[in-house]
């Protein structure tokens, strides 16, 4: 079809989410194959993750940095929705820092992302790095998620206009005990 774009048109997905940019794929716009195939495009528009200064040897995602701008040029290139993940890893604490810093950039990004008329994709993932059991990680979860929405709240964005998508709450990859499916659902 057209290169690696053809892994995403699956029969009964309808939105794609592109990495990096909206560019073209042998001289037509990415959002207008997209668009043929009833598909909403949108942008991953975080950069990265970075070490944290200042932690327990923890990352944070970088890309609120002219957020807004690129934003703006992705909305007029066709792209309906954004997508930002970061991630908090328990072996290392989760420390204080590590979880207000994930909190925040989760906040600051859907409303900025709103302002530009896309709709946000939350993505706050617990790695499942670890020996760690699966209270522990649910407990990391709450508190991550808890801080997210304070976050949000404190930075007027609309709730019923945010995608969530949280990690599911296993035990760390590593744990000796196992969890059923039932324990997970």
């Amino acid at each position: 079809m057209y290169g690696r774009l053809h892994v995403l048109l699956q029969p009964y997905e309808r939105a794609a989410a592109c990495i990096d940019q909206l560019g073209r794929i042998h001289g037509r716009k990415i959002v207008d194959i997209l668009a043929e195939q009833g598909i909403v495009p949108g942008i991953k528009v975080d950069k990265g993750l970075v070490p944290l200064a200042g932690s327990n040897d923890e990352s944070w995602c970088q890309g609120l940095d002219e957020l807004a701008a690129r934003e703006a040029a992705y909305y007029q290139q066709g792209a309906r929705f954004a997508k930002w993940r970061t991630v908090v890893s328990i072996p290392n604490g989760p420390s204080e820092l590590a979880v207000k810093e994930a909190a925040w950039a989760l906040a600051r990004y859907p409303a900025i992302s709103q302002d530009n008329g896309l709709v946000p994709i939350v993505e706050p993932e617990i790695l499942l790095d670890g020996e760690h059991g699966i209270d522990r990680t649910f407990e990391v979860a709450e508190k991550v998620w808890a801080e997210t929405f304070f976050a949000m709240a404190e930075n007027n964005v609309m709730f019923e206009g945010i995608l969530l998508k949280p990690s599911m709450v296993t035990p760390g990859a590593e744990a000796k005990d196992r969890a059923t499916p039932e324990q997970v659902a």
